[in-house]
C-alpha cells in the first residue's frame, strides 16, 4: 500500500461568471475556504477577476488566475473543481490526461432543494477518458452541504421588531420592484431600506426619478457601497429583513438567522419556480410567506400593498423560527469540509 502524501493537495477551480456576483462569491468562499481551514493549494481561474477585488480586497490566501481564451499549458492541481458545470479549456483537459494519476475532478452543482440531488450527489460520469463526479450543494442530508466558515461567527441576537423596519435589498431585475416600494411608501410603518450597488440600485434610482438617498412617504432608500462578503454578512445579521438573490447572498440570509426573501435566478418557462416550491415546501408552512416568495419570483401578480402587510405581519414569526432553520441545515456539515473528505477519499483509494 501506499503512502498518502504529506504535502497537501493542489487544487483548482475553474469559474465563468455569469450574473457578476453569485458565481464568483461561490467560488472565491471556497476557495478561501480550502485555503485558509484546510491547507489546500488553491488556484482560482476566473474569466471576471474583478467582483473579487470587492468581495476580498488585498487578499493573499488564493493564487487568483484569469481564465483568458487562448489557456497556457499548466500542470494540472491535484483535485480540479468545475463550477457550475463552466466546462474546461481543451489544453487543460489534456494535462489533466497526462498525469501519471488522474486528478479528482469536481463538477460542483448549483444549489437545489429539490428531492433528486441527494441521489445525485457524487455520481461519477467517464468524460474524456477520466472520471468526474457530480457535487451538489444541498440542505438534506446525502448533500455536500452549505458553505459556512469555521470562524463564521454566531447570528447576534434578533433586532427587535420596534416602530421602523431595517430592510437590506440585493435582486435581479424585478418587475415586482416598483410595485413593492410603492406599498411600502404609502404605508403606515416607517421603513429603511439598504439597496445593495449594482443593479437594484439602477432598480430603485429609475423608480425614484433621482438618485440615492431619497425619502419618500414612510420610505427612507440608502444606497450601499460595494461590499465585502463580512460587511456583507453582518449587514443581512444587522437588518429585520433581507432580499437576497442567486446562491451566495441566498446560503448567507439563512446563516444570519433573520427572515428572508429569495429571488431565484430566472430560467426559461419558469424553471426556477419549480427551485423555488422545493426550497419552500422544507423551509417554512408559513402561508404567508410561501405566497410572498412567489409572488416576488413572478408566479403571481397580487395586491401588492395588502400582500406586503400580510407578510409583514409574519416577520416575527419567521424571525422566531430561523435559529432553528439554521440548526437544521448546518447538521450536514459545511460543504468545504465535505469537499475535503470527499477527494481525500477518492486520492486514498486510488493509491491502494
Amino acid at each position: 500500500m501506499s503512502r498518502m502524501p504529506t504535502e497537501p493537495p493542489s487544487c483548482d477551480i475553474f469559474c465563468a461568471v455569469i450574473d457578476n456576483l453569485g458565481d464568483a462569491g461561490v467560488c472565491w468562499r471556497l476557495a478561501r475556504q480550502l485555503a485558509v481551514e484546510h491547507g489546500w493549494r488553491v488556484r482560482l481561474w476566473i474569466d471576471d477577476p474583478a467582483p473579487l477585488d470587492g468581495f476580498a480586497p488585498g487578499q493573499d490566501v488564493v493564487a487568483v488566475r484569469q481564465w483568458a481564451g487562448d489557456f497556457a499549458h499548466v500542470e494540472a492541481a491535484d483535485i480540479v473543481i468545475e463550477a457550475f458545470a463552466c466546462n474546461l479549456p481543451a489544453a487543460y483537459l489534456a494535462a489533466m490526461a497526462a498525469r501519471p494519476r488522474p486528478p479528482v475532478w469536481l463538477n460542483l452543482e448549483y444549489l437545489s432543494a429539490e428531492d433528486w440531488v441527494a441521489g445525485c450527489h457524487g455520481l461519477p460520469s467517464p468524460q474524456h477518458g477520466l472520471r468526474k463526479y457530480f457535487f451538489f450543494p444541498g440542505f438534506a442530508a446525502g448533500t455536500g452541504g452549505l458553505l459556512r466558515e469555521r470562524d463564521f461567527s454566531a447570528a447576534p441576537p434578533a433586532p427587535s421588531f420596534g416602530d421602523t423596519l431595517e430592510i437590506s435589498l440585493f435582486c435581479y431585475d424585478n418587475p415586482a420592484l416598483p410595485a413593492l416600494l410603492a406599498a411600502w411608501r404609502d404605508g403606515e410603518r416607517p421603513i429603511v431600506c439598504h439597496v445593495c450597488d449594482g443593479l437594484p440600485r439602477r432598480q430603485v434610482e429609475q423608480w425614484l426619478g433621482a438618485s440615492l438617498p431619497a425619502t419618500r412617504g414612510k420610505l427612507r432608500l440608502e444606497a450601499l457601497p460595494f461590499l465585502t462578503q463580512p460587511d456583507y454578512d453582518a449587514l443581512l445579521a444587522r437588518c429585520h429583513l433581507n432580499f437576497v438573490r442567486g446562491e451566495d447572498s441566498f446560503v448567507r440570509a439563512q446563516w444570519a438567522e433573520r427572515p428572508f426573501v429569495w429571488q431565484a435566478y430566472p430560467q426559461p418557462e419558469d424553471a426556477h419556480l419549480v427551485k423555488l416550491d422545493a426550497f419552500l415546501a422544507r423551509y417554512t408552512d408559513n402561508a404567508a410567506a410561501r405566497a410572498f416568495f412567489r409572488a416576488w419570483n413572478g408566479a403571481d401578480s397580487p395586491d401588492w400593498p395588502a400582500h406586503w402587510s400580510s407578510f409583514a405581519a409574519a416577520l416575527p414569526a419567521l424571525a422566531a423560527q430561523a435559529p432553528g432553520w439554521a440548526r437544521e441545515i448546518a447538521a450536514q456539515g459545511d460543504l468545504a469540509t465535505n469537499l475535503v473528505k470527499f477527494c481525500l477519499a477518492k486520492i486514498g483509494a486510488a493509491r491502494l
